[in-house]
Protein backbone atom coordinates (compact mmCIF):
# COMPACT_ATOMS: atom_id res chain seq x y z
CA UNK A 1 0.00 0.00 0.00
CA UNK A 2 2.85 2.25 -0.10
CA UNK A 3 2.55 4.85 -3.26
CA UNK A 4 5.55 7.05 -4.25
CA UNK A 5 6.30 9.55 -1.86
CA UNK A 6 3.93 12.93 -3.17
CA UNK A 7 5.31 16.46 -3.14
CA UNK A 8 3.34 18.67 -0.62
CA UNK A 9 1.39 20.42 -3.47
CA UNK A 10 0.25 17.00 -4.63
CA UNK A 11 -0.46 15.84 -0.89
CA UNK A 12 -3.01 19.35 -0.77
CA UNK A 13 -4.54 18.85 -3.63
CA UNK A 14 -5.25 15.58 -2.94
CA UNK A 15 -6.72 15.69 0.35
CA UNK A 16 -8.69 18.69 -0.90
CA UNK A 17 -9.80 16.34 -3.75
CA UNK A 18 -11.13 14.05 -0.82
CA UNK A 19 -12.53 16.61 1.47
CA UNK A 20 -14.80 17.78 -1.79
CA UNK A 21 -15.83 14.01 -2.18
CA UNK A 22 -16.57 13.00 1.22
CA UNK A 23 -19.02 16.36 1.22
CA UNK A 24 -20.25 15.67 -1.94
CA UNK A 25 -21.15 12.00 -1.02
CA UNK A 26 -22.44 12.62 2.54
CA UNK A 27 -24.30 15.80 1.64
CA UNK A 28 -25.34 16.28 -2.00
CA UNK A 29 -26.08 12.69 -3.39
CA UNK A 30 -29.44 11.67 -1.90
CA UNK A 31 -29.23 9.02 1.32
CA UNK A 32 -30.88 6.13 0.70
CA UNK A 33 -34.50 6.09 3.19
CA UNK A 34 -32.98 2.40 4.26
CA UNK A 35 -30.03 4.02 5.70
CA UNK A 36 -29.63 6.64 8.81
CA UNK A 37 -27.55 10.09 8.44
CA UNK A 38 -24.66 8.65 10.28
CA UNK A 39 -24.53 5.56 8.40
CA UNK A 40 -24.85 7.62 5.32
CA UNK A 41 -21.67 9.41 6.93
CA UNK A 42 -19.84 6.31 7.48
CA UNK A 43 -20.48 5.20 3.87
CA UNK A 44 -18.98 8.76 2.65
CA UNK A 45 -15.76 8.16 4.31
CA UNK A 46 -15.38 4.92 3.38
CA UNK A 47 -15.95 5.29 -0.36
CA UNK A 48 -14.00 8.91 0.23
CA UNK A 49 -10.57 6.17 2.59
CA UNK A 50 -11.22 3.76 -0.96
CA UNK A 51 -10.61 6.43 -3.25
CA UNK A 52 -7.66 8.20 -1.34
CA UNK A 53 -5.96 4.86 -1.56
CA UNK A 54 -6.24 4.78 -5.60
CA UNK A 55 -4.66 8.65 -5.87
CA UNK A 56 -2.60 8.14 -2.50
CA UNK A 57 -2.57 11.91 -1.38
CA UNK A 58 -0.68 10.68 1.60
CA UNK A 59 0.53 6.60 2.56
CA UNK A 60 -2.19 4.26 2.61
CA UNK A 61 -1.81 3.19 6.21
CA UNK A 62 -1.59 6.75 7.36
CA UNK A 63 -5.19 7.08 5.22
CA UNK A 64 -6.64 4.73 6.48
CA UNK A 65 -5.99 5.76 10.44
CA UNK A 66 -7.09 8.89 9.62
CA UNK A 67 -10.02 7.58 8.30
CA UNK A 68 -10.54 5.39 11.45
CA UNK A 69 -9.62 8.81 13.96
CA UNK A 70 -12.24 10.47 12.15
CA UNK A 71 -15.02 7.66 12.62
CA UNK A 72 -16.10 9.22 16.13
CA UNK A 73 -16.00 12.65 15.07
CA UNK A 74 -18.32 12.07 12.50
CA UNK A 75 -20.50 8.72 13.16
CA UNK A 76 -21.74 7.05 16.79
CA UNK A 77 -18.93 4.42 16.21
CA UNK A 78 -17.06 4.90 19.78
CA UNK A 79 -13.21 5.44 19.50
CA UNK A 80 -12.62 1.93 21.43
CA UNK A 81 -15.12 0.47 18.50
CA UNK A 82 -13.43 1.98 16.02
CA UNK A 83 -9.68 1.05 16.67
CA UNK A 84 -11.41 -3.12 17.11
CA UNK A 85 -10.20 -3.74 13.96
CA UNK A 86 -6.60 -3.75 15.15
CA UNK A 87 -7.39 -6.69 17.30
CA UNK A 88 -8.53 -8.86 14.69
CA UNK A 89 -7.00 -12.11 15.02
CA UNK A 90 -7.23 -11.86 10.29
CA UNK A 91 -5.24 -9.20 11.00
CA UNK A 92 -2.62 -10.54 13.59
CA UNK A 93 -2.22 -13.92 10.95
CA UNK A 94 -1.43 -11.65 8.39
CA UNK A 95 1.14 -9.90 10.25
CA UNK A 96 2.76 -13.26 11.83
CA UNK A 97 2.99 -14.52 7.99
CA UNK A 98 4.77 -11.29 7.04
CA UNK A 99 7.39 -11.92 10.13
CA UNK A 100 7.44 -15.74 9.19
CA UNK A 101 8.24 -14.62 5.64
CA UNK A 102 11.02 -12.13 6.69
CA UNK A 103 12.88 -15.34 7.97
CA UNK A 104 12.57 -17.21 5.08
CA UNK A 105 14.24 -14.04 3.66
CA UNK A 106 16.86 -13.77 5.82
CA UNK A 107 18.08 -17.15 5.98
CA UNK A 108 18.27 -17.55 1.84
CA UNK A 109 15.72 -20.53 2.51
CA UNK A 110 13.25 -18.79 0.29
CA UNK A 111 16.29 -18.51 -2.20
CA UNK A 112 17.47 -21.76 -1.65
CA UNK A 113 13.81 -23.17 -2.77
CA UNK A 114 13.80 -21.18 -6.34
CA UNK A 115 16.93 -22.12 -7.03
CA UNK A 116 16.32 -25.59 -6.63
CA UNK A 117 12.96 -25.51 -8.86
CA UNK A 118 15.16 -23.89 -11.46
CA UNK A 119 17.82 -26.66 -11.17
CA UNK A 120 15.44 -29.38 -11.66
CA UNK A 121 13.05 -28.22 -14.48
CA UNK A 122 15.22 -24.75 -15.68
CA UNK A 123 16.46 -26.74 -19.12
CA UNK A 124 14.18 -24.85 -21.20
CA UNK A 125 12.64 -21.38 -21.33
CA UNK A 126 9.43 -22.61 -20.67
CA UNK A 127 10.64 -24.87 -18.14
CA UNK A 128 12.44 -21.73 -16.46
CA UNK A 129 9.31 -20.20 -16.28
CA UNK A 130 7.36 -22.96 -14.64
CA UNK A 131 10.25 -23.36 -12.18
CA UNK A 132 9.56 -19.89 -10.87
CA UNK A 133 5.75 -20.08 -10.93
CA UNK A 134 6.11 -23.15 -8.76
CA UNK A 135 8.90 -21.68 -6.26
CA UNK A 136 6.29 -18.49 -5.76
CA UNK A 137 3.00 -21.36 -5.30
CA UNK A 138 5.25 -23.05 -2.41
CA UNK A 139 6.63 -19.48 -1.08
CA UNK A 140 2.58 -18.20 -1.44
CA UNK A 141 1.32 -20.62 1.28
CA UNK A 142 2.92 -18.64 3.70
CA UNK A 143 4.16 -15.01 2.36
CA UNK A 144 1.20 -12.75 2.49
CA UNK A 145 4.19 -10.00 0.52
CA UNK A 146 3.88 -10.83 -2.99
CA UNK A 147 6.03 -8.40 -3.52
CA UNK A 148 8.48 -9.52 -0.89
CA UNK A 149 8.66 -12.99 -2.42
CA UNK A 150 8.31 -12.34 -6.15
CA UNK A 151 10.07 -9.23 -6.11
CA UNK A 152 12.47 -10.15 -4.01
CA UNK A 153 13.10 -13.82 -5.05
CA UNK A 154 11.78 -14.85 -7.94
CA UNK A 155 12.69 -11.19 -10.01
CA UNK A 156 15.95 -11.47 -9.36
CA UNK A 157 16.38 -15.10 -10.51
CA UNK A 158 14.55 -13.98 -13.63
CA UNK A 159 16.79 -11.83 -14.39
CA UNK A 160 20.37 -13.44 -13.84
CA UNK A 161 18.92 -16.34 -15.84
CA UNK A 162 18.13 -13.41 -19.01
CA UNK A 163 21.62 -12.03 -18.87
CA UNK A 164 22.97 -15.50 -18.95
CA UNK A 165 22.03 -15.79 -22.44
CA UNK A 166 22.78 -12.11 -22.93
CA UNK A 167 19.61 -10.65 -22.63
CA UNK A 168 19.13 -7.34 -21.70
CA UNK A 169 16.61 -4.72 -22.36
CA UNK A 170 17.10 -3.49 -25.68
CA UNK A 171 17.82 -5.02 -29.01
CA UNK A 172 18.63 -8.32 -27.14
CA UNK A 173 15.45 -8.49 -25.05
CA UNK A 174 13.56 -11.26 -27.15
CA UNK A 175 16.68 -14.09 -26.49
CA UNK A 176 14.80 -15.05 -23.39
CA UNK A 177 14.34 -12.04 -21.13
CA UNK A 178 11.15 -10.30 -22.74
CA UNK A 179 9.15 -14.13 -22.33
CA UNK A 180 10.36 -14.38 -18.40
CA UNK A 181 9.33 -10.97 -17.38
CA UNK A 182 5.79 -11.53 -18.95
CA UNK A 183 5.19 -15.13 -18.33
CA UNK A 184 6.48 -15.15 -14.59
CA UNK A 185 4.40 -12.11 -13.68
CA UNK A 186 1.42 -13.47 -15.19
CA UNK A 187 2.83 -16.75 -12.67
CA UNK A 188 2.34 -14.74 -9.57
CA UNK A 189 -0.83 -13.58 -9.64
CA UNK A 190 -2.02 -17.14 -10.15
CA UNK A 191 -0.25 -17.95 -6.98
CA UNK A 192 -1.51 -15.00 -5.30
CA UNK A 193 -4.97 -16.43 -5.86
CA UNK A 194 -4.08 -19.79 -4.93
CA UNK A 195 -3.68 -19.78 -1.48
CA UNK A 196 -5.23 -17.89 1.24
CA UNK A 197 -1.62 -16.35 2.08
CA UNK A 198 -1.08 -15.69 -1.40
CA UNK A 199 -1.84 -11.60 -0.90
CA UNK A 200 -1.95 -9.69 2.05
CA UNK A 201 -5.87 -8.59 1.28
CA UNK A 202 -6.55 -12.10 0.69
CA UNK A 203 -7.05 -12.78 4.37
CA UNK A 204 -9.81 -9.27 4.40
CA UNK A 205 -11.99 -11.12 1.22
CA UNK A 206 -11.91 -13.75 4.03
CA UNK A 207 -13.27 -11.58 6.68
CA UNK A 208 -15.75 -10.10 4.78
CA UNK A 209 -17.07 -13.58 4.11
CA UNK A 210 -17.09 -14.29 7.49
CA UNK A 211 -20.11 -11.56 8.00
CA UNK A 212 -22.07 -13.07 5.68
CA UNK A 213 -22.09 -16.35 7.62
CA UNK A 214 -19.08 -18.38 5.55
CA UNK A 215 -15.78 -19.12 7.35
CA UNK A 216 -12.85 -19.19 5.05
CA UNK A 217 -9.79 -21.75 6.19
CA UNK A 218 -6.34 -21.82 5.25
CA UNK A 219 -7.00 -25.25 4.14
CA UNK A 220 -10.39 -24.75 2.25
CA UNK A 221 -8.90 -21.83 -0.08
CA UNK A 222 -6.21 -24.50 -0.95
CA UNK A 223 -8.19 -27.17 -1.59
CA UNK A 224 -10.49 -24.41 -3.48
CA UNK A 225 -7.92 -22.31 -5.75
CA UNK A 226 -5.39 -25.66 -6.38
CA UNK A 227 -6.80 -27.38 -8.98
CA UNK A 228 -7.98 -23.98 -11.26
CA UNK A 229 -4.85 -22.79 -10.08
CA UNK A 230 -2.37 -25.62 -11.13
CA UNK A 231 -4.34 -25.64 -14.60
CA UNK A 232 -3.94 -22.41 -15.18
CA UNK A 233 0.10 -22.32 -13.95
CA UNK A 234 0.45 -24.93 -16.41
CA UNK A 235 -1.28 -22.96 -19.58
CA UNK A 236 -0.03 -19.78 -19.06
CA UNK A 237 3.27 -19.67 -19.94
CA UNK A 238 2.37 -21.99 -22.88
CA UNK A 239 -0.32 -19.29 -24.06
CA UNK A 240 2.76 -16.49 -23.37
CA UNK A 241 5.29 -18.16 -25.57
CA UNK A 242 2.81 -18.33 -28.15
CA UNK A 243 1.95 -15.08 -27.94
CA UNK A 244 5.76 -13.63 -27.60
CA UNK A 245 7.97 -16.14 -28.27
CA UNK A 246 11.75 -16.21 -27.02
CA UNK A 247 14.20 -16.67 -29.38
CA UNK A 248 16.29 -19.09 -27.15
CA UNK A 249 14.04 -22.55 -26.51
CA UNK A 250 16.59 -24.50 -24.42
CA UNK A 251 18.38 -23.10 -21.74
CA UNK A 252 20.93 -25.61 -20.26
CA UNK A 253 22.97 -23.58 -18.79
CA UNK A 254 19.93 -22.12 -16.51
CA UNK A 255 20.54 -25.47 -14.66
CA UNK A 256 24.34 -25.00 -14.29
CA UNK A 257 23.05 -21.70 -12.52
CA UNK A 258 21.31 -22.65 -10.08
CA UNK A 259 23.50 -25.93 -9.58
CA UNK A 260 26.05 -23.00 -8.93
CA UNK A 261 24.37 -21.11 -6.71
CA UNK A 262 23.29 -23.64 -4.67
CA UNK A 263 26.82 -25.08 -4.24
CA UNK A 264 27.97 -21.47 -3.09
CA UNK A 265 25.01 -21.43 -0.79
CA UNK A 266 26.35 -24.61 0.95
CA UNK A 267 24.41 -26.79 3.04
CA UNK A 268 21.75 -26.10 4.74
CA UNK A 269 22.37 -23.46 7.87
CA UNK A 270 20.89 -25.23 11.51
CA UNK A 271 18.65 -21.63 11.26
CA UNK A 272 17.40 -22.97 7.54
CA UNK A 273 16.97 -26.03 9.26
CA UNK A 274 15.11 -25.01 11.94
CA UNK A 275 13.07 -22.60 9.80
CA UNK A 276 11.63 -25.69 7.65
CA UNK A 277 10.31 -27.58 10.73
CA UNK A 278 8.64 -24.53 11.81
CA UNK A 279 7.68 -23.98 8.37
CA UNK A 280 6.57 -27.18 8.05
CA UNK A 281 4.89 -27.31 11.41
CA UNK A 282 2.88 -24.07 10.83
CA UNK A 283 1.55 -25.36 7.52
CA UNK A 284 0.64 -28.34 9.11
CA UNK A 285 -1.45 -26.56 11.42
CA UNK A 286 -3.26 -24.42 9.13
CA UNK A 287 -4.19 -27.72 6.99
CA UNK A 288 -5.59 -29.50 9.86
CA UNK A 289 -6.91 -26.31 11.93
CA UNK A 290 -10.76 -27.73 10.75
CA UNK A 291 -9.44 -31.30 12.94
CA UNK A 292 -7.80 -29.84 15.36
CA UNK A 293 -9.15 -26.90 16.47
CA UNK A 294 -6.35 -25.09 16.87
CA UNK A 295 -6.83 -21.22 15.20
CA UNK A 296 -4.76 -20.41 12.39
CA UNK A 297 -3.42 -17.05 13.51
CA UNK A 298 -2.69 -19.28 17.29
CA UNK A 299 -0.41 -21.04 15.28
CA UNK A 300 0.96 -18.23 13.12
CA UNK A 301 1.55 -16.60 16.29
CA UNK A 302 3.51 -19.76 17.61
CA UNK A 303 5.74 -20.04 14.46
CA UNK A 304 6.37 -16.30 15.46
CA UNK A 305 7.61 -17.08 19.13
CA UNK A 306 9.28 -20.58 18.15
CA UNK A 307 11.25 -18.42 15.16
CA UNK A 308 12.60 -15.87 18.16
CA UNK A 309 13.07 -18.78 21.05
CA UNK A 310 15.12 -20.43 18.69
CA UNK A 311 17.05 -17.62 17.42
CA UNK A 312 16.22 -17.64 13.89
CA UNK A 313 14.58 -14.18 14.01
CA UNK A 314 15.31 -11.69 16.03
CA UNK A 315 13.54 -8.71 18.15
CA UNK A 316 14.87 -6.25 16.14
CA UNK A 317 13.65 -8.51 12.32
CA UNK A 318 9.90 -7.80 14.02
CA UNK A 319 10.16 -3.90 14.98
CA UNK A 320 12.07 -3.20 11.77
CA UNK A 321 9.68 -4.87 9.46
CA UNK A 322 8.36 -1.81 7.89
CA UNK A 323 5.81 -3.75 5.65
CA UNK A 324 4.32 -5.38 7.91
CA UNK A 325 3.55 -2.65 10.10
CA UNK A 326 2.24 -0.65 7.48
CA UNK A 327 -0.10 -3.45 6.61
CA UNK A 328 -1.34 -3.44 10.07
CA UNK A 329 -2.50 0.20 10.19
CA UNK A 330 -4.48 0.05 6.98
CA UNK A 331 -5.48 -3.51 6.87
CA UNK A 332 -6.61 -3.06 10.94
CA UNK A 333 -8.52 0.02 9.98
CA UNK A 334 -9.97 -1.60 6.95
CA UNK A 335 -11.60 -4.69 8.55
CA UNK A 336 -13.30 -2.20 10.57
CA UNK A 337 -14.72 0.03 8.64
CA UNK A 338 -16.02 -3.11 6.28
CA UNK A 339 -17.72 -4.45 9.59
CA UNK A 340 -19.51 -1.10 10.02
CA UNK A 341 -20.73 -0.95 6.99
CA UNK A 342 -22.36 -4.43 7.17
CA UNK A 343 -23.61 -3.07 10.32
CA UNK A 344 -25.34 0.12 9.47
CA UNK A 345 -27.23 -1.51 6.51
CA UNK A 346 -24.70 0.19 3.78
CA UNK A 347 -23.56 -3.29 1.90
CA UNK A 348 -27.27 -4.19 1.93
CA UNK A 349 -28.97 -1.10 0.53
CA UNK A 350 -26.39 -1.04 -2.52
CA UNK A 351 -27.31 -4.72 -2.91
CA UNK A 352 -30.89 -3.49 -2.77
CA UNK A 353 -30.70 -0.65 -5.43
CA UNK A 354 -28.77 -2.83 -7.57
CA UNK A 355 -30.48 -6.05 -7.47
CA UNK A 356 -34.03 -3.91 -8.48
CA UNK A 357 -31.91 -2.88 -12.00
CA UNK A 358 -31.25 -6.55 -12.62
CA UNK A 359 -34.26 -7.95 -10.95
CA UNK A 360 -35.43 -9.92 -13.97
CA UNK A 361 -32.05 -11.92 -13.98
CA UNK A 362 -31.42 -15.39 -11.84
CA UNK A 363 -28.29 -15.63 -9.60
CA UNK A 364 -25.99 -17.67 -11.86
CA UNK A 365 -26.52 -15.21 -15.33
CA UNK A 366 -26.51 -11.86 -12.96
CA UNK A 367 -23.06 -13.65 -11.33
CA UNK A 368 -21.69 -14.30 -14.51
CA UNK A 369 -21.71 -10.93 -15.26
CA UNK A 370 -20.84 -9.26 -12.51
CA UNK A 371 -17.48 -10.97 -12.25
CA UNK A 372 -16.77 -9.72 -15.86
CA UNK A 373 -17.71 -6.45 -13.98
CA UNK A 374 -15.39 -7.19 -11.19
CA UNK A 375 -12.10 -8.65 -12.95
CA UNK A 376 -12.00 -5.70 -15.97
CA UNK A 377 -12.65 -3.26 -13.52
CA UNK A 378 -9.72 -3.97 -12.26
CA UNK A 379 -7.77 -1.48 -15.13
CA UNK A 380 -8.80 1.27 -12.60
CA UNK A 381 -6.87 -0.27 -10.08
CA UNK A 382 -3.43 0.16 -8.91
CA UNK A 383 -3.74 -1.99 -5.82
CA UNK A 384 -6.22 -5.82 -5.42
CA UNK A 385 -6.77 -4.64 -1.59
CA UNK A 386 -8.00 -1.18 -3.19
CA UNK A 387 -10.11 -3.41 -5.59
CA UNK A 388 -11.40 -6.02 -2.91
CA UNK A 389 -12.03 -2.84 -0.56
CA UNK A 390 -14.40 -1.00 -3.11
CA UNK A 391 -16.24 -3.72 -5.09
CA UNK A 392 -15.57 -7.35 -2.88
CA UNK A 393 -19.00 -6.73 -0.60
CA UNK A 394 -21.11 -5.46 -2.39
CA UNK A 395 -20.69 -7.92 -4.64
CA UNK A 396 -21.63 -10.23 -2.23
CA UNK A 397 -24.57 -8.69 -0.85
CA UNK A 398 -25.64 -7.89 -3.84
CA UNK A 399 -25.41 -12.11 -5.23
CA UNK A 400 -26.15 -13.90 -1.42
CA UNK A 401 -29.83 -10.77 -1.70
CA UNK A 402 -30.36 -12.78 -5.53
CA UNK A 403 -29.75 -16.22 -3.54
CA UNK A 404 -26.54 -17.60 -4.58
CA UNK A 405 -24.34 -20.20 -3.07
CA UNK A 406 -22.45 -17.39 -1.04
CA UNK A 407 -19.33 -20.31 -0.92
CA UNK A 408 -19.03 -19.69 -4.80
CA UNK A 409 -19.63 -16.20 -4.62
CA UNK A 410 -16.95 -15.94 -2.02
CA UNK A 411 -14.26 -17.58 -3.78
CA UNK A 412 -14.76 -16.52 -7.22
CA UNK A 413 -14.39 -13.20 -6.79
CA UNK A 414 -11.50 -13.80 -4.32
CA UNK A 415 -9.33 -15.24 -6.65
CA UNK A 416 -10.81 -12.84 -9.85
CA UNK A 417 -9.56 -10.33 -7.66
CA UNK A 418 -5.97 -11.49 -8.15
CA UNK A 419 -5.96 -12.95 -11.74
CA UNK A 420 -7.02 -9.76 -12.70
CA UNK A 421 -4.11 -8.35 -11.70
CA UNK A 422 -2.25 -9.27 -14.66
CA UNK A 423 -4.34 -7.30 -16.94
CA UNK A 424 -1.98 -3.97 -16.54
CA UNK A 425 1.60 -3.23 -15.30
CA UNK A 426 0.29 -1.40 -12.38
CA UNK A 427 -2.08 -3.74 -11.16
CA UNK A 428 -0.11 -4.76 -7.95
CA UNK A 429 2.89 -4.34 -6.23
CA UNK A 430 5.15 -6.85 -8.07
CA UNK A 431 3.73 -5.35 -11.33
CA UNK A 432 5.96 -2.20 -11.79
CA UNK A 433 9.12 -4.24 -10.76
CA UNK A 434 9.09 -6.52 -13.60
CA UNK A 435 7.99 -3.74 -15.56
CA UNK A 436 10.95 -1.50 -14.92
CA UNK A 437 13.33 -3.99 -16.24
CA UNK A 438 12.60 -2.56 -19.54
CA UNK A 439 12.18 -5.99 -21.24
CA UNK A 440 8.79 -5.43 -22.47
CA UNK A 441 6.91 -3.06 -24.18
CA UNK A 442 3.48 -1.52 -22.21
CA UNK A 443 1.46 -2.34 -25.25
CA UNK A 444 2.41 -6.22 -25.47
CA UNK A 445 2.35 -6.41 -21.56
CA UNK A 446 -1.68 -5.06 -22.53
CA UNK A 447 -1.87 -7.24 -24.99
CA UNK A 448 -0.54 -10.65 -23.63
CA UNK A 449 -2.93 -9.46 -20.06
CA UNK A 450 -5.57 -9.27 -21.80
CA UNK A 451 -5.46 -12.62 -23.87
CA UNK A 452 -4.51 -14.31 -20.21
CA UNK A 453 -7.57 -12.75 -18.79
CA UNK A 454 -9.43 -14.68 -21.21
CA UNK A 455 -7.84 -17.84 -20.12
CA UNK A 456 -8.19 -17.30 -16.50
CA UNK A 457 -11.78 -16.97 -17.13
CA UNK A 458 -12.50 -20.00 -19.65
CA UNK A 459 -10.28 -22.18 -16.63
CA UNK A 460 -11.78 -20.62 -13.72
CA UNK A 461 -15.43 -20.49 -15.54
CA UNK A 462 -15.63 -24.04 -16.65
CA UNK A 463 -12.96 -26.40 -14.38
CA UNK A 464 -13.19 -23.57 -11.29
CA UNK A 465 -16.79 -24.09 -11.31
CA UNK A 466 -17.22 -27.47 -11.93
CA UNK A 467 -14.23 -28.05 -9.11
CA UNK A 468 -16.43 -26.06 -6.65
CA UNK A 469 -19.22 -28.03 -7.60
CA UNK A 470 -17.32 -31.67 -6.86
CA UNK A 471 -16.58 -29.32 -2.95
CA UNK A 472 -20.01 -28.60 -2.76
CA UNK A 473 -19.83 -24.78 -2.89
CA UNK A 474 -22.36 -24.68 -4.73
Amino acid sequence: MRGPVPTQVSRVRGLLLLALLYCGIAYVLPRPASLTPEAWRLAALFFTTVAGLVIQPIPGGALVLLAVTLTPLLTRLKLADALGGYSDPTVWLVLSAFFISRALLNTGLARRIALGFVHLFGSSTIGVCYSLGLSDMVLATVIPANGARSGGVVLPIARSIAELYGSKPGATAQRVGAYLMAAVYQSICITAAMFLTGQASNPLAAQMASTYGYRVTWAGWLVAGLVPGLLSLAVVPWVVLKLYPPEIRHTPEATAFARAELDKMGPMSSSEKTLTAIFAAVCCAWVSSSWTGIDITVAALCGCSALLLTGVLEWSDIVSEKAAWDLFFWYGGLVRLGKALNEQGVTQAFAQGVGASFASLEWLPLLLVALLVFYYSHYFFASITAHIVAMYAPFLALLAAKGAPIGLVVFSFACFANLSSGLTHYGTTPSPMFFAQNYVAMRDWWRIGFVVSLCHLVIWGTAGFAWWKLLGLW
